[in-house]
């Protein structure tokens, strides 16, 4: 990234991207930088610590450095928020950088939340136009996608419950999906050391002193379900290239509307993800967006932090590769749920990065 802005440039440009978004009614509020890490490693598993700032201490256990506002937003709006309610912010997160890349671990977000059961396709609508309309001046391209439609794709697929939780489970790591779905399909041999433990009447046999966190009862419990899933029939070739199909689509909204109404003749589990889509497309047009001109990608927002599950977005400079989006978001109604003990409300939000909006406005 180029060089970055003075801290008080920043904090400057910061609150006038925030205004806005308190003019649309927002009740600004703020968290604690330093979070516990039970939550987020819940989430998200042990990959957290490869992407936050985790510490420990004697009398709170294990802290994080803030990484985004979501969690905690949601966390406060779940416990004693209004229905409906809107939120914004600004304050700084904290993300561990891989590599050598030259981009700040510490930078300042500024978010904008809608917990609202009302019309969830119209909120959509909302977060994305209020975010087009605070970067019009900015020459930047938007990117939509829809990882509901993904899920529901998975949901659909003909194999054990296992299988599906698995894929479902790692749909934000595409990496790790294709791993599975290529071993779930048959594509890839079973390696010969598994193979040999699957097939032993005492895998135990022969081993050393108990290693590591697992207990041994843990390792015999997984071999079993590695066990049960080997006698497990192959996905057929049919539906994995019909999910490979979908997963790579790129084109306009109204080019994926259709893809998605011939896809469901095959896969009848895509018809409510398709409702939505045709909802919000209802609703982009009735803030002035035409869908049929905005770009969608099917798998946009799979490398982001794992709680979106429908809408998707970003806003990314054009001919701008050294920098990052302007702005993400998108919506994540099962986060609440989870982070509620089991009630839940429809909610969507996203945010700027106002370091890169200044890269943007400064003449190179």
């Amino acid at each position: 990234m180029p060089d970055a802005p003075t801290r008080e440039a920043e904090r400057t440009r910061a609150e006038a991207l925030l205004a806005p978004l308190l003019a649309e009614g927002a009740t600004r509020v703020d968290t604690d930088i330093l979070l516990p890490a039970a939550t987020l490693l819940d989430l998200y598993g042990e990959d957290i610590r490869a992407r936050a700032y985790i510490t420990t201490d004697p009398v709170h256990g294990e802290q994080v450095l803030r990484p985004d506002f979501t969690v905690p937003v949601v966390q406060a709006h779940m416990a004693h928020g209004a229905d409906p309610a809107r939120y914004a912010y600004l304050g700084p997160v904290f993300r561990r950088q891989e590599g050598r890349q030259p981009r700040p671990r510490e930078y300042l977000q500024v978010g904008y939340e809608v917990f609202d059961r009302t019309n969830p396709a119209a909120a959509d609508a909302e977060v994305f136009a209020l975010f087009r309309d605070t970067l019009a001046h900015l020459p930047v391209r938007a990117a939509t996608g829809d990882i509901g439609i993904l899920m529901a794709a998975v949901r659909g697929l003909r194999t054990s419950d296992a299988r599906r939780a698995a894929l479902m489970r790692h749909i934000w790591r595409p990496r790790r999906f294709r791993a599975l779905l290529d071993r779930y399909a048959g594509r890839t041999p079973v390696p010969p050391a598994r193979a040999a433990m699957l097939t032993s009447p005492d895998p135990f046999a022969g081993a050393g002193p108990d290693i590591g966190r697992r207990t041994r009862a843990e390792v015999a419990a997984r071999i079993d379900t590695l066990r049960t899933d080997a006698q497990e029939p192959p996905i057929s070739a049919e539906q994995v290239d019909a999910l490979e199909d979908l997963a790579s689509f790129r084109g306009t909204m109204g080019d994926a509307l259709m893809r998605l109404r011939d896809a469901a003749v095959d896969m009848r589990e895509l018809a409510p993800a398709i409702r939505t889509f045709e909802a919000r497309m209802t609703a982009l047009a009735a803030r002035g967006i035409d869908p049929d001109r905005l770009d969608f990608e099917a798998s946009f927002g799979r490398t982001t932090l794992e709680y979106y599950d429908g809408f998707v977005f970003g806003f990314l400079a054009d001919g701008r590769t050294d920098l990052p989006a302007i702005a993400t978001g998108g919506r994540y109604d099962a986060l609440t749920r989870v982070l509620g003990n089991g009630r839940s409300i429809p909610a969507v939000g996203g945010v700027i990065r106002p370091a890169v909006v200044l890269a943007l406005e400064t003449p190179r």
